[in-house]
């Protein structure tokens, strides 16, 4: 009956995913059915511990994310879990042999989120975008290349540099909630306060030198991934191009976002491109 209760917990991931993000979500159906459910499991538990860190404002946050992170390495281990979301991440960990690295860099930056506002130095900033996101990439780079661990290795810059143009995207995008809702400031080096168009440009050169380093390893993905990818990617180039164009004093002002036709447009875009062997 173990089974029963993998395909509930898988079920509980799936739906994640789709509530949190309907962007992503249509993306990884864009994947090929024998990956898909995979991406939805590590979604699923990245989501969560995202959650207790920037949304349980009543909450004793570490609590909270010291009971998650017990309950993870429990589940890893005991390969079951009565938490549907760690019990799915625990399988596609298991499954694909996920290093323990990966996730306690992604644990660490988490953890992060509760004490650490400021990141002064490129260093730190970057150390955080590893923990929080690059792994991210590395830990579905597994699942894409199915064990296979010269193509793992062969593509591994490529995925943690989609995995930190993703990332720091979210940061400029989000830029208002980050800095006056959660009193956070990633960039360093940078006056969230009056945002000019100096430092906007930067960011932006800087994302777009990730998205380059990206897109010749997405490329290369097996085919039951790139398409996908190549969906999430160029959903995030759109984003970026309308940040682009947004003056520096405004981005703090609004949300960018890609209304749902540009969407469809985009996904159908990216089909032909897949379909006339483009990518």
């Amino acid at each position: 009956m173990k089974a029963l209760f993998d395909s509930v917990s898988f079920d509980c991931s799936t739906q994640v995913t789709k509530a949190y993000s309907t962007s992503f979500s249509s993306a990884v159906k864009m994947l090929g059915p024998s990956i898909r459910q995979d991406i939805y499991n590590i979604y699923g538990f990245v989501r969560f511990a995202d959650e207790i860190v920037d949304s349980f404002h009543d909450f004793d946050k570490k609590t909270l994310l010291d009971k998650f992170e017990h309950d993870l390495y429990e589940a890893i281990s005991s390969k079951i879990s009565l938490n549907p979301i760690l019990n799915s991440f625990q399988y596609t960990v298991n499954k694909y042999n996920i290093p323990n690295d990966l996730i306690a860099s992604f644990m660490k930056s988490m953890r992060q989120d509760l004490h650490q506002q400021v990141y002064n130095s490129k260093e730190e900033y970057q150390e955080y975008i590893y923990g929080s996101a690059d792994v991210v990439g590395l830990m579905c780079l597994k699942v894409f290349v199915n064990g296979d661990n010269n193509k793992y290795n062969e593509l591994r810059d490529g995925a943690m540099r989609l995995g930190s143009a993703f990332q720091k995207v979210n940061f400029l995008r989000d830029l208002k909630a980050d800095f006056e809702e959660l009193n956070r400031t990633y960039f360093p080096n940078t006056n969230l306060t009056h945002l000019d168009e100096k430092a906007k440009k930067e960011i932006i050169a800087d994302i777009d030198a990730d998205f380059d380093a990206a897109y010749l390893a997405i490329k290369q993905l097996p085919v039951e991934a790139r398409f996908g990818v190549y969906t999430a990617y160029r959903y995030y180039k759109r984003l970026l191009k309308k940040l682009k164009a947004t003056p520096s004093t405004e981005i703090k002002n609004v949300r960018i976002r890609v209304p749902d036709y540009q969407k469809l447009e985009l996904l159908a875009r990216c089909y032909v491109k897949y379909r006339l062997n483009l990518l």
